[in-house]
């Protein structure tokens, strides 16, 4: 497996970050012997794309490992042209994401398994899942259908940063939502007659800890909207925010306590507050004993990699693998400043990740 990264490949790279939906085809590695096409989750919301599940059977027995990125990418991501400059860094043009985030991660993925299979070495069963609207609270992988699977330990690949690194715990993300309804009336004439709902609604957020709550939780208050015209006592205002822990009891209760802020402060002044909330991913930890924990530092160990495990307080796919019961880590895959302009990933980074992947499959 130590043959170094094709022309060829680094070209496919690049056209592949330019059209995600298209990476597979036009990367021209074809990993699995079965794929499940689906469109079910592009249709459960509405859309006309979904995920891709591949299976790929092995010669050696022991349990399957599943590999996992995902094909979306942020804004601004239309008309994307990627540059490979002559130290093998790829960046966009400058006008648009370079989409490494996660395109590199589904490359990564798929030469990592043709090095395996060019290596003639036997390997155990590999399953691929290569999900959508995983920027979007990880929608595909959340209707996604793990009966599919049989794999026990999941490698997402979604980590900024440089390969070696894996991340095994991540924080739940609630949003929160909370409304004020007072009473309009002349601010000039007759302010007494009126009933300020911004009033309530600053009164409730100045009682509320900003930022680190504690060490394993954040909140913010993101935007707030109300009022109608400087001369109106305003009747209403609209505020929405975000929660996260690595503890889900402790965002639940941050939730409680928001609204019970927000109730007390507007019942002072004879408004009503709504306080709605919606849990879009629950927390995990995945223990250091784990197989998918002592595979990867084992992988790492034998490449010469850090192998350092850390947390993240971002979501992934791996949030969904969790609440499915699936052990798994989130992987670095070499990405840099992603969800910016200035985002952008390294030939030397690709390989190294392909690399580990193959390693893992050998394991």
């Amino acid at each position: 497996m130590g043959k170094s990264l094709s022309k060829t490949f680094v070209r496919r790279t690049a056209e592949a970050c330019r059209n995600c939906q298209s990476t597979c085809p036009k990367a021209g590695i074809t990993p699995a012997r079965r794929a499940d096409f689906s469109l079910r989750p592009g249709a459960y919301y509405g859309g006309d794309t979904g995920n891709i599940f591949a299976v790929l059977d092995g010669e050696l027995e022991g349990d399957p490992v599943i590999f996992c990125a995902h094909m979306d990418v942020v804004e601004p991501g239309s008309g994307k042209k990627s540059v490979l400059e002559k130290d093998g860094t790829i960046h966009s043009a400058g006008d648009t994401v370079l989409g490494a985030d996660d395109i590199s991660g589904i490359l990564e993925i798929l030469y990592g398994v043709q090095l395996v299979l060019d290596s003639g070495k036997p390997h155990k069963k590999i399953e691929i899942l290569f999900t959508i609207g995983e920027e979007l609270y990880v929608k595909g992988s959340d209707v996604f259908d793990y009966s599919k699977v049989t794999a026990k330990q999941a490698y997402v690949l979604d980590l900024s940063g440089a390969v070696g690194t894996a991340a095994r715990r991540a924080p739940s993300i609630i949003s929160v939502r909370a409304e004020i309804k007072g009473k309009a009336a002349h601010a000039g004439f007759e302010p007494e007659n009126g009933i300020h709902a911004i009033f309530a609604a600053a009164n409730a957020v100045s009682r509320l800890c900003m930022g680190h709550v504690d060490e394993e939780t954040t909140f913010n208050i993101g935007t707030i909207q109300g009022g109608t015209a400087t001369n109106i006592v305003p009747d209403c205002c609209v505020l929405t925010g975000e929660i996260r822990s690595y503890d889900h009891g402790k965002a639940l209760e941050t939730v409680r306590m928001t609204e019970r802020i927000f109730t007390e402060e507007a019942q002072k002044i004879n408004a009503t507050a709504e306080v709605t909330s919606q849990i879009h991913l629950i927390a995990y930890e995945t223990p250091l004993g784990s197989k998918s924990v002592t595979d990867f530092q084992k992988a790492c160990e034998i490449l010469g990699f850090s192998g350092e495990l850390t947390g993240t307080f971002g979501g992934s796919d791996n949030n969904s693998f969790a609440k499915n019961g699936i052990e798994g880590l989130v992987l670095s895959n070499g990405m840099y400043n992603a969800h910016s302009t200035r985002e952008y990933t390294t030939v030397d980074d690709l390989y190294k990740g392909a690399e580990l992947i193959g390693q893992l499959i050998l394991l």
